[in-house]
């Protein structure tokens, strides 16, 4: 062979499936394809084989390989995701508002973006790649939180800036968010207006994600919004039900006046929509709560009504010609009380009083009012028996002689009436609707 070091000499030793096998001079064995033999050779036959090095095929490979390496990394490589730039939108004494601008992932995809709380996963934004803000609700009065928001890509993790917030006390007012509907006063609305300017809060005619209340005075859509509605006024707007539906407290103009008057956050629970807000023109006194307002005033007369009858009866040291001005006080309430008896019986009840003055009248009067008492039958002494001597004559010396009382003489007092007044003296006392004093017993004989 002229050119060895080109072309190589080979015997056919087997053909089977597709292969061949070549046995060369110095007993090289080796396997080639079958197809790439001349045609017409078979077992026996010997061939040449020629090898060559195609250079410019491998430099035109070459450079379409390393063109595609600098599209790939101008498109992928050259532009990756941003991190996240979180600010903080509105602050309320149980709430915060937080926004950032629309995240670039560049060519990456989105896996999730979640916001942290103190150092903790608290939640996963939805709709990332459209929304731009969120509300944490539930937080605690006057305390320091750390937020943080987290932006996992296939191109990466990037985290945002981390901000500190403290959330507002009570007497901070300039986290409120109002969002205004229909107010048919047109000065209380302005009023309104006025006080938040002065508080540093703010106020919109649409509701936002950082609205804390929703103020009008009626349901009722504005002239406007009854066109949207087929000429309905008196149905309710759009707003009114989107804040029903986002659990936004429906107050009345007068909550503001309020908070701006006291200075600080006033419980909504007396301003809600339907319930008669506290009348003071000042607001310079806090506004009594829901219960308060809602409760009729004839509530309270009952309650001091029952309260004064719960009471022990006070003795006085007023005459009985007093009974009747007594009698004038308690017709107040005589809703409560059962009713009175006459005023002849209460005179009659109070002459049961008896005085320590009180003298009965002399024998001869009580003779003339008591009638006589009818004289008993006298019958003659019996004989006595003879004393016999001895002993018993001494004891007869030593009894003393009884006096024989007569029954004609006898004055008999009259204190059967005397009980039945003090009776119903005491009566009249427990049943508390006449008060009487001491009464003393005094000896008749």
């Amino acid at each position: 062979m002229t050119r060895a070091q080109d072309s190589f000499t080979f015997t056919v030793g087997k053909l089977d499936a597709g292969m061949a096998i070549l046995l060369g001079d110095r007993a090289h064995l080796i396997e080639f394809p079958s197809v790439l033999l001349p045609p017409g050779a078979t077992t026996g036959s010997i061939v040449n084989i020629a090898v060559h090095q195609n250079v410019a095929q491998e430099r035109k490979r070459d450079h379409e390989f390393w063109s595609l390496q600098e599209d790939i990394l101008e498109t992928f490589g050259s532009h990756s995701p941003e991190n996240p730039q979180l600010e903080v939108r509105n602050v309320t004494q149980t709430s915060v508002t937080l926004e950032w601008p629309p995240i670039k992932l560049a060519t990456a995809k989105l896996r999730s973006l979640d916001i942290y709380k103190n150092g903790q996963r608290l939640a996963s934004i939805p709709n990332a790649l459209s929304n731009y803000s969120t509300k944490l609700s539930g937080l605690s009065v006057d305390t320091q939180y750390t937020f943080q928001l987290l932006l996992r890509t296939s191109a990466g993790t990037y985290p945002s800036n981390l901000i500190r917030v403290r959330t507002h006390t009570i007497a901070d007012t300039s986290g409120i968010s109002v969002c205004f509907a229909n107010v048919t006063d047109s000065v209380l609305l302005e009023n309104a207006k006025l006080a938040l300017k002065e508080m540093r809060a703010k106020w919109s005619d649409k509701i936002q994600i950082d609205t804390t209340h929703f103020v009008c005075t009626t349901p009722a859509v504005t002239p406007s919004g009854a066109q949207a509605t087929g000429g309905v006024s008196a149905a309710p707007g759009a707003e009114y039900q989107r804040a029903l539906q986002l659990s936004i407290p429906v107050v009345q103009p007068q909550w503001i006046l309020a908070c701006h008057s006291e200075k600080k956050m006033v419980p909504i629970s007396g301003y809600y929509l339907g319930v008669t807000p506290p009348v003071n023109s000042s607001y310079s006194q806090r506004p009594q709560s829901m219960s308060q307002a809602s409760l009729p005033s004839s509530s309270a007369t009952h309650k001091s009504s029952a309260s004064r009858q719960s009471l022990p009866a006070i003795r006085r040291s007023t005459p009985p010609s007093a009974t009747p001005q007594r009698q004038i006080d308690e017709e107040e309430d005589e809703e409560e009380q059962p009713p009175k008896p006459p005023l002849s019986d209460l005179k009659h009840k109070s002459s049961g009083t008896m005085d320590r003055n009180f003298k009965f009248p002399t024998s001869q009067t009580q003779a003339q009012a008591v009638p006589p008492v009818p004289s008993l039958p006298t019958q003659a002494p019996a004989p006595k028996p003879e004393p016999e001597a001895g002993s018993n004559r001494t004891n007869e010396d030593d009894m003393t002689p009884v006096a024989v009382v007569v029954p004609s003489s006898v004055e008999v007092p009259p204190p059967p009436p005397v009980e039945k007044e003090i009776r119903k003296s005491f009566v009249e006392s427990d049943d508390g609707e006449e008060e009487v004093g001491e009464t003393v017993e005094i000896d008749l004989r």
